[in-house]
């Protein structure tokens, strides 16, 4: 249960880098002159964002993976 609080922390953190960076990409790339805040906005929050939310809640579970305290069972 730790490790999906843990995970899901990780999760909010990656959207919100997600959507923020990708949006700024989008905003600086994008060759859309009608309508390009509204475009970097939609990819950043629907695109990018949830992307980096999957693959930091997935990074976060990784990272905090049981650890053991001493030798495995019948080694000693």
């Amino acid at each position: 249960m730790r490790r999906i609080g843990i995970g899901l922390v990780w999760a909010v953190a990656g959207y919100v880098i997600g959507a923020i960076g990708g949006g700024l990409l989008v905003g600086l790339l994008s060759g859309n002159r009608f309508d390009r805040e509204m475009e970097a906005t939609m990819t950043g929050a629907f695109v990018t964002g949830p992307l980096a939310a999957v693959v930091a809640l997935v990074t976060g579970i990784w990272r905090t993976g049981r650890r053991r305290a001493g030798p495995p069972p019948g080694t000693g």
